[in-house]
């Protein structure tokens, strides 16, 4: 090969991942501008003092997140504290995620403008934008879904390319296998992509059933990886114990409970019932984050069946069963679990764009020999001047609703739960031992693993209580009252109402027991 052909090459590659990277660069600032500083409340605290220790989270555990966040946390070492360190991973998801989401997006629609639509769209979406700016799974699964998406694209791409040739693209296949794997090990939302991928891979490549070996390979590379992906969780809660360990996965009913998020089980109600209701909250979900676009959405997923019919089976099938289970999952911050339909819809509104650049460029747009009109051949993709022009005008929702996306997902003048630790652990004398509940529970634990802070204290969380069989918190309080200061953080209004009856408290931090609260004694009778 000459040099000459070396350097159109290298320019060919460039010229295709430029955009891509452009738009990981815009996305990983965005995040940056709004990046929490330093700690969290809730689950943010819980990641940020995990990985760096790499210990074991709270259902389903989240290996992948802790294994790759215990590596990012020493490259970035430089940059900061830990759990700086871990919100920066954050922003590097999402970063990953917008990038191959154009590449992605690329791919399917031959113009590098429609893949700046779809990467840029998804990165500055409430949503997306929001899940960058501090420590989250879901950043890295949103991440992890983009790139299996785009390792099946073009695994049928190639498929596409060879016609007869059989075990064009296998790797792409296997590797898709592999990053199944490690997404199923970062979150279990994973597994709802499972029948899409599974009616993808007939759609394109049915001969793949009188390819056993191929479907082995596949089938080990998943359950393989997926294996040694959770083995992180009985390694460091048994022979090589870490700090933080959630629940006893070193035992075998205590590791199917996190691994299959048991106490989680509940959480799902009637996914089969009140539907109108549940459309509507997709429609509504659809109008806040997608504004006037939201209408062209379902117009995308039919300009998808046509053009790119499997993907709208890998694509549409995926975006079914997601929503179908997030509307049906009353737990937390639900929205997050609309990470994955954002990215589709996203992707969608890139093929659309496509149909309505092509269909331009037959009537307005010059061939590949500068010729208008009809000339033009249409497998020389959209015309990039109409595609430019096409993404600008799709782009425009966006960048009007910029700033109010950025006052709502700003978190970077965000140091309440900094000031709260701190705060708290001035307040509480030696030896003391809160019950507190998970929200304020995690930060406290960062403090003593991460800082080092106050390991006289005892944190005993819900977890613990049960872990440890300490029973429920009026026993805890009874029987370290006597012998240690206590304190207490709770939630539920019948726990606090029976908290003021029996004890003698001091509200340190508000009003009642839901804020930092010190039990002082045992009411007398009649008191």
């Amino acid at each position: 090969m000459s040099a000459g052909t070396d350097r159109a090459a290298a320019q060919a590659a460039a010229a295709r991942w430029l955009p891509s990277v452009l738009v990981g660069v815009v996305a990983f600032a965005a995040a940056r501008v709004a990046l929490l500083p330093g700690l969290g409340f809730w689950d943010t605290a819980e990641l940020q003092a995990v990985a760096p220790l790499m210990g074991t989270a709270h259902p389903t555990g989240y290996p992948t997140y802790v294994l790759l966040g215990w590596l990012v946390n020493l490259v970035l070492t430089p940059f900061g504290e830990p759990a700086f360190r871990m919100n920066l991973f954050a922003a590097l998801s999402l970063a990953v995620a917008a990038a191959v989401t154009a590449d992605l997006a690329r791919a399917l629609t031959r113009s590098a403008a429609l893949g700046i639509l779809a990467g840029l769209g998804l990165a500055l979406t409430d949503i997306a934008w929001a899940i960058g700016t501090h420590a989250d799974a879901h950043a890295l699964h949103l991440a992890l879904v983009a790139i299996l998406f785009r390792g099946l694209v073009a695994w049928e791409d190639r498929v596409a390319a060879a016609g007869a040739v059989v075990g064009a693209g296998d790797r792409f296949l296997v590797a898709s296998a592999v990053l199944f794997g490690l997404a199923l090990g970062n979150h279990s939302l994973t597994l709802l992509l499972a029948p899409a991928v599974a009616v993808y891979v007939l759609a394109v490549e049915s001969r793949i059933l009188r390819r056993p070996r191929l479907i082995a390979t596949c089938a080990g590379a998943l359950a393989v990886t997926t294996v040694l992906v959770f083995l992180e969780l009985p390694l460091r809660a048994g022979p090589f114990p870490a700090p933080m360990v959630y629940g006893r996965p070193d035992t075998w009913d205590g590791f199917w409970y996190i691994v299959l998020a048991e106490q989680f089980r509940e959480s799902v109600v009637g996914p089969a019932s009140d539907l109108p209701s549940k459309a509507a909250e997709v429609v509504h979900r659809a109008a806040a984050a997608f504004g006037p676009l939201a209408a062209l959405i379902p117009v995308g997923l039919v300009a998808t069946a046509v053009l790119r019919p499997t993907y709208a089976l890998l694509s549409g099938i995926s975006m079914l069963l997601t929503l179908a289970f997030a509307t049906s999952y009353d737990n937390a911050e639900i929205v997050r679990y609309y990470l994955g339909p954002t990215l589709i819809a996203w992707t969608w509104l890139a093929i659309l764009g496509g149909a309505v650049v092509m269909a331009l460029s037959r009537t307005v747009g010059p061939d590949d020999e500068g010729v208008a009109g009809p000339g033009r051949d249409p497998r020389a993709g959209p015309d990039p001047i109409i595609a430019l022009g096409l993404t600008a005008a799709l782009l425009l929702p966006t960048a009007f609703a910029v700033p109010n996306r950025l006052a709502r997902v700003d978190r970077s003048a965000d140091v309440e739960a900094r000031e709260w630790v701190d705060r708290a652990l001035s307040t509480m004398p030696p030896g003391a031992l809160i019950v507190s509940w998970w929200s304020y529970s995690t930060p406290l634990w960062y403090a003593q693993h991460i800082e080092g802070q106050r390991p006289d204290l005892a944190v005993i969380d819900d977890r613990t209580r049960l872990d440890l069989g300490l029973g429920d918190v009026i026993d805890v309080i009874d029987a370290n009252l006597p012998n240690r200061p206590v304190y207490v953080i709770r939630v539920d209004p019948a726990e606090i109402a029976a908290l003021e009856r029996r004890y003698v408290l001091d509200y340190i931090d508000g009003t009642d027991a839901r804020a930092l609260t010190r039990v002082v004694s045992r009411r007398e009778v009649g008191e």
